[in-house]
């Protein structure tokens, strides 16, 4: 009786031979199903570039566009007309509620944040800050960072410590650099300290002293930790 040679013992050109028949087999029994399965993925990808660059990238670009005034504003402290526009162009509000799913959108709400609390409507701030999305990236982990600060800032100043214990710790974990996370830090310490948490307010200015000796909160941090210890 004949026995069934394992393809490791075929001749290279009959192993070949029925390697190719094998995936003619195959694509004759599977290949409707294949083109079908194909064809999905063509969909799938060209719908993706498709929305990405007919309906995304130029939204983004629009969202961009509406800002430049706001920008010019803001950096000239016209806080008000950032916030709210000047009757021909949008301020941060209109462009975070028009272009709230772009990053730019995200960004106007931030600013919208910090332009309110210049104003001094602070539960108005809260709302345009927690519309904020954190980003990726050198540059925006500083906002993210600002963002959260700010948050805890304004409980502080609404006299809700916990809270703004709460968000300070939140603007640290996001910090990632020498600027914000120690900025941040001492202000958890002061915080920590009202409350009567002298551990808390040391663990968080030895962290400044240990982790962030060059900066500029470090400078005095020793004095803070002398009057806990």
């Amino acid at each position: 009786m004949a026995t069934k040679k394992n393809v490791n013992e075929l001749a290279p050109e009959q192993a070949i031979e029925n390697a190719l028949s094998n995936t003619e087999r195959f694509l004759q029994e599977n290949g409707k199903n294949m083109l079908i399965a194909l064809a999905v993925v063509v969909v799938l990808v060209g719908g993706f570039f498709g929305y990405r660059y007919l309906h995304v990238m130029p939204r983004q670009e629009k969202a961009a566009e509406a800002m430049y005034v706001a920008e010019q504003l803001f950096a000239q402290d016209d806080f008000a007309t950032a916030l709210n526009g000047d009757g021909n162009n949008m301020g941060f509000a209109e462009v975070a509620k028009t272009y709230g799913n772009t990053p730019q959108g995200r960004l106007a709400a931030h600013y919208a944040g910090v332009c309110a609390v210049k104003g001094g409507d602070l539960d108005g701030a809260l709302a345009f800050l927690a519309q904020y999305k954190p980003a990726k990236g050198a540059a925006a982990e500083i906002i993210n960072a600002q963002n959260l600060g700010l948050q805890g800032d304004i409980y502080v100043e609404k006299g809700d410590l916990k809270k703004g214990a709460d968000f300070y710790n939140k603007a640290v974990e996001a910090s990632n650099n020498s600027l914000t996370a120690p900025y941040y830090l001492k202000k958890l310490g002061g915080i920590y300290e009202a409350q009567g948490d002298k551990a808390g307010a040391l663990k968080a200015y030895r962290t400044i002293l240990d982790s962030y000796s060059a900066s500029l909160e470090a400078r005095d941090i020793e004095k803070y930790i002398g009057t806990i210890q």
